[in-house]
């Protein structure tokens, strides 16, 4: 064979090779273009081999996020719905997308980790050989594959796989705390309208009231006095009204900062009531629930996973791997009996001597595994602790809530009705009849911050357990 032929035989492998990487690299770049519609939900959860542990299953092929979102308008409902604002924070959010193109990524690790090294193909030739007359043109194919120790392999598919349901469980812990993060501006919102609202009712009944009390000042039944304290309630209303409405206006606009819109941008009002508490928790379950559905445990979970992957790695170290290899040789000239010596096959295998550098390794897969087990175990302990916090802070809303409906509110309002009547006979003061006017409606505002505090804290309860409490938690008693 002539040098020419031989340099022909290599452009044309070449070409063949190239082609085909570029057509691979292009349909893997077409596959990663195709958007999908939504966030993924809650993984589902399985036990491990390691105690309290609880990791995800991961399919790899599932998309996460499109990459490019148009923004929906609001629902129709003449209100602001919770549930809409929650959804469309997390389409908006970039931080999210930012998590789920950080999964994309470490779940396309696992086909890497598992495949084999690319065969290496070399071609060698003795110039001077073509075209001389004493011997024939020499040269030299070969191609090699490299084939590692049994388990290694698998060893790393199970260290990527692993590595790529923390990222998908980091995600998901991500999006609870947005949603709390959405539910608290929320309800501050909502709690900012009411404040108006109650404002603006206790300015109407003042101004009922300053009336009265200029009439009876008209009729020499009562002193100027009573008209100047109705005009100093009127005044310390009208402050309240100025201090709600900038916090109306940040509530607004930090909802509006959640969906990536102009701070100023209209909102639909918030809904005219909120949900009643429901009943006691049993925190014991609650702890149970956490435990088998926090993301963040089952993403330090697969952390523990990822690492055990390393140290059975770093073991496997110590056996070689064989790389195999073909070769046709002309080198070996046709004389006698050479020629047979041309088809060549063998194997080298690299040979693990230095048991210093091994060993490191294996203790270095090893502390960083007693590493991430401990900080799982630390991560139980505080998530306990959380849901046990949430628990008490909700059941003291809760109580909260109700003691304002069924004592407070009740008794200001016969109060106030008393003063009123009181006041028109002559029998209680102005004064005392605004004291009762400003008490009922200060009741009334806790009322409704109680409320609002205790669904802020059902939303901290709801991230501390992992997940929706009316589907994964037993029932109230």
């Amino acid at each position: 064979m002539s040098l020419f032929r031989l340099l022909q035989l290599c452009a044309l492998l070449a070409i063949v090779v190239g082609c085909k990487s570029i057509a691979a690299r292009r349909a893997a770049v077409e596959q990663a273009a195709v958007p999908s519609p939504a966030l993924p939900t809650t993984a589902a959860v399985h036990g491990c081999d390691q105690p309290a542990c609880v990791i995800g299953k991961v399919s790899y092929e599932q998309e996460v996020l499109p990459s490019s979102v148009s923004p929906s308008s609001a629902p129709d409902q003449g209100e602001l719905s919770l549930p809409w604002l929650m959804q469309e924070v997390q389409t908006r959010n970039p931080s999210l997308q930012a998590m789920a193109a950080a999964w994309q990524a470490a779940a396309a690790r696992y086909p890497q980790a598992i495949s084999l090294e690319d065969p290496m193909f070399m071609a060698m030739a003795a110039p001077a050989s073509f075209g001389s007359n004493e011997v024939e043109s020499a040269y030299a194919l070969q191609l090699n594959q490299k084939f590692p120790w049994f388990g290694k392999r698998a060893a790393r598919g199970q260290q990527a796989s692993a590595e790529a349901n923390a990222a998908l469980h980091d995600l998901e812990d991500s999006r609870l705390q947005l949603n709390q993060i959405v539910q608290t501006a929320f309800y501050d919102y909502y709690l900012a309208r009411r404040g108006l609202e109650l404002n603006r009712e206790s300015i109407a009944v003042m101004e009922r009231f300053r009336s009265a009390a200029q009439a009876k000042y008209r009729a020499n039944q009562v002193t100027q006095q009573d008209e100047l304290q109705a005009a100093v309630e009127l005044a310390e209303l009208e402050r309240q009204n100025v201090e709600l409405e900038r916090m109306d206006k940040v509530a607004a606009a930090r909802i509006n900062t959640l969906l990536r819109v102009s701070p100023f941008a209209s909102l639909p009002p918030p809904p005219a009531q909120l949900d009643t508490p429901i009943g006691q928790f049993d925190s014991p379950a609650l702890i149970s629930t956490a435990e088998a559905q926090r993301p963040d445990l089952a993403a330090l979970a697969a952390k523990v996973r990822a690492e055990e992957a390393a140290v059975t790695l770093a073991c496997k170290e110590y056996y070689p791997d064989v790389d195999v290899f073909g070769r046709y040789d002309t080198f070996w000239q046709p004389a006698d009996t050479q020629s047979d010596l041309r088809p060549q096959v063998g194997a080298t295998i690299n040979v693990p001597i230095y048991q210093a550098r091994l060993n490191a390794a294996v203790r270095e897969a090893v502390a960083r595994l007693n590493k991430q087990r401990a900080e799982y175990d630390q991560r139980v302990v505080d998530v306990n602790y959380e849901v046990a916090n949430a628990a008490a802070l909700v059941e003291e809303s809760r109580r909260t809530v109700a003691i304002y409906s069924d004592k407070l509110i009740p008794a200001a309002q016969q109060n106030i009705a008393a003063a009123s009547a009181n006041y028109d006979v002559g029998k209680v003061s102005f004064l005392e009849l605004a004291t009762a006017q400003r008490q009922s409606i200060e009741l009334r505002r806790k009322q409704e911050e109680s409320l609002a505090n205790y669904h802020v804290r059902m939303a901290e309860l709801t991230r501390a357990i992992g997940g929706s409490l009316s589907q994964n938690t037993p029932s109230a008693r």
